[in-house]
């Protein structure tokens, strides 16, 4: 009789430990996902149910909002303003009567070489005359002079980087040590008056802005409250079966973030109306002042950080609000 061949019974491979913990993570990873996609749609699915409670609360956080970026903005226009007018920097200076043109140009080459000066401009003894007479209307009398009493000048514009009055006035002085130069002169007053409006005005526009911040993070947050009240048997119910304050308040930080989102985004469309009704307006008068202002609107990064600072007020407001109400919120 033949003896029968035992057979084998068959072995399954062997799975690695590491590839199991990996699918483990890989499916703890999705499932965390899929969480918190639920309750980032779903957040924003409640507000739609409430549509006139949403628009009234994203309303008035769109306008405290578009109000900050205003005053921002106007301090911009106010900066850009004050740029163009260059002459407010400009130093005038003297030279004395013994100087030539030829000797006045040699300065001025001098002069271009200092790293803090941007552009120099001659005037000519008799370019200064005819201007004089331009503006005085003294023809006859300065027609009468044996000789032009007028001395050349030479109209010097700092670089944009010379902008504070200690800077223009060490550049003054530093220009008046010149042997050519007899005097050398700048409204400096102007310059102080201006530069002190600028500053109350960034002031005042911080203030403004940290107390609208305020602003939009109380109303989040009681908004969220309220939310948080309507919706207390189902976070009790929840609590009873072991969520965390974590799970829990997941969905109504969603929610703050879609309020935030949604009301910086209404607040640019307002920002943007309102600076476009006065563009026309702004144009027509500076082509009547010959002047090259143009009105300075929300640039592409402004936009996208007036968005992500009313999101994160509206998660900041969630938060705050939903750390102390979830302590205090206990299943009897």
């Amino acid at each position: 009789m033949k003896r029968k061949r035992a057979v084998k019974p068959e072995t399954r491979p062997e799975v690695p430990q590491n590839k199991i913990a990996g699918g483990d993570f890989i499916d703890k990873l999705h499932a965390y996902r899929d969480l918190h996609a639920h309750a980032f749609f779903s957040s924003l699915g409640r507000l739609v149910d409430k549509p006139f409670t949403t628009l009234l609360t994203i309303g008035v956080l769109a306008i405290s909002i578009a109000l900050a970026a205003c005053f921002y903005l106007l301090v911009a226009n106010i900066e850009q303003l004050t740029g163009t007018i260059e002459s407010s920097n400009q130093i005038s200076l003297f030279l004395k009567d013994t100087v030539s043109e030829a000797e006045a140009k040699k300065l001025v080459e001098t002069i271009n070489k200092n790293t803090e000066v941007a552009e120099i401009k001659l005037i000519s003894k008799a370019q200064a005359l005819a201007e004089f007479k331009a503006n005085s209307g003294l023809d006859a009398a300065l027609d009468a002079l044996e000789g032009n009493p007028l001395p050349v000048v030479l109209e010097v514009l700092p670089s944009p980087t010379q902008t504070n009055t200690v800077a223009l006035q060490k550049l003054q002085q530093a220009l008046q040590q010149y042997p050519e130069v007899d005097e050398a002169q700048m409204d400096m007053q102007w310059l102080e008056r201006m530069q002190s409006i600028l500053r109350l005005a960034e002031q005042a526009t911080q203030s403004i802005s940290i107390l609208l911040g305020l602003g939009v993070l109380f109303i989040t947050g009681n908004t969220i409250r309220l939310e948080l009240h309507n919706r207390r048997e189902e976070v009790v119910i929840a609590k009873l079966v072991g969520a965390t304050n974590r799970f829990i308040q997941r969905p109504f930080l969603y929610g703050g973030f879609w309020i935030g989102f949604l009301s910086g985004v209404l607040a640019w469309f307002i920002v943007t109306l309102i600076m476009l009704l006065l563009w026309r307006s702004v144009e027509n008068l500076s082509l009547l002042y010959e002047g090259s202002f143009h009105l300075r609107f929300l640039e592409y990064g402004e936009s996208i950080y007036l968005i992500l600072l009313s999101s994160s007020l509206g998660v900041a407001g969630s938060w705050a609000v939903l750390a102390y109400q979830l302590r205090q919120l206990r299943p009897e």
